[in-house]
């Protein structure tokens, strides 16, 4: 397990240089003058001519990216102040390191993130599994119908329409908004109830429909009716031998997505004004924030690897079958 572990995070370490490496090229030296995007709308010539000197761009390519990757591990002074490791770069639209950017919004996309999970993968896995329990009945057919309705909803669709209802009109709940945990709890959950319950709708369905399948692709495992054939209970069969086994193919699509997620919920805090990583892209995007976009990319990239190695050391206990040498 740890000679396995080690390999994928070398690999994942490998990968990211590789992504690090094709973005920075994207950003720095394919613009005509990559200065000019970073500098923003409202640029003036003295600040253009800062983040020319900061950036390097009269330096070649290869070391510009250099001195980025210095800057990841020994930190970079600019002109507009010091930028202390890991230094993604500074923000000139903005004024602050790009990681200072990053770990102030992150919070809000981390709490956004769990709370949704913990709702599609209750009411996900849950159906699911009921519909593979009674499988061929009205309630599996209720079930499977319903997931297919929720799998083809929009956020930018399904979101308006709660705020219109549920809070402008009705105000059975708060506007949305973010609170720190450790200063209110009622106000952190009340504030995002609503976007955990839109934003956990488009994964519910894909949810109820893998957990169906696999499960019933279980029940029809040789091991699985030895257990019932030896006089074992259909629940414990089961609860101990099916869905241990459903849970891989799971546990794979949702470090995926959780890695996703917590790269930024880009539509989902865009429409609930939630100031998250995913805004932040957004605005990077807007204001032609190089430093800052690839910071939010690079990120998103790590949160995603990091992910896929966590469900990969799972696997061997989740499922005794599997051996990780």
């Amino acid at each position: 397990m740890l000679r396995f572990l080690i390999r994928r995070t070398l690999g994942s370490v490998v990968i990211l240089l590789l992504i690090s490496v094709f973005t920075f090229y994207l950003f720095f030296a394919i613009p005509h003058d990559p200065a000019l995007l970073a500098c923003g709308k409202t640029c003036t010539p003295d600040a253009l001519a800062v983040i020319h000197k900061n950036l390097g761009i009269d330096e070649p390519v290869p070391v510009q990216y250099w001195e980025f990757l210095k800057g990841l591990f020994a930190g970079r002074d600019f002109d507009l102040g010091p930028c202390p490791a890991p230094c993604f770069g500074y923000s000139f639209a903005k004024s602050e390191p790009v990681w200072d950017l990053l770990l102030d919004r992150f919070p809000v996309t981390l709490s956004l993130t769990v709370g949704s999970s913990v709702c599609f993968l209750l009411v996900g896995l849950g159906t699911g599994m009921v519909s593979a329990w009674r499988r061929g009945t009205l309630t599996d057919k209720v079930f499977s119908g319903g997931s297919l309705v929720l799998s083809s909803m929009q956020i930018y669709f399904l979101g308006p329409m709660a705020l219109a209802v549920l809070v402008f009109q009705t105000e059975l709940l708060p506007e949305p908004k973010y609170t720190d945990l450790t200063e209110n709890p009622v106000a952190w959950f009340t504030g995002l109830l609503l976007p955990w319950v839109i934003l956990s709708t488009i994964f519910t369905g894909n949810y109820t429909r893998m957990a169906r399948s696999t499960m019933v692709e279980q029940l029809q495992e040789e091991h699985v009716k030895t257990a019932r054939a030896k006089g074992m209970s259909g629940r414990y069969v089961f609860f101990r031998y099916a869905w241990r086994g459903s849970l891989v193919p799971i546990i794979t699509i949702f470090g995926i997505d959780l890695g996703s997620l917590l790269g930024g919920a880009i539509i989902t805090e865009y429409t609930f004004g939630l100031t998250g990583l995913g805004n932040l892209s957004v605005h990077a995007v807007t204001d032609s924030d190089l430093p800052l976009l690839l910071g939010v990319m690079l990120f998103g990239a790590a949160m995603i690897l990091l992910f896929n190695i966590i469900v990969d050391a799972l696997y061997a206990f989740i499922d005794p079958r599997v051996r990780l040498a």
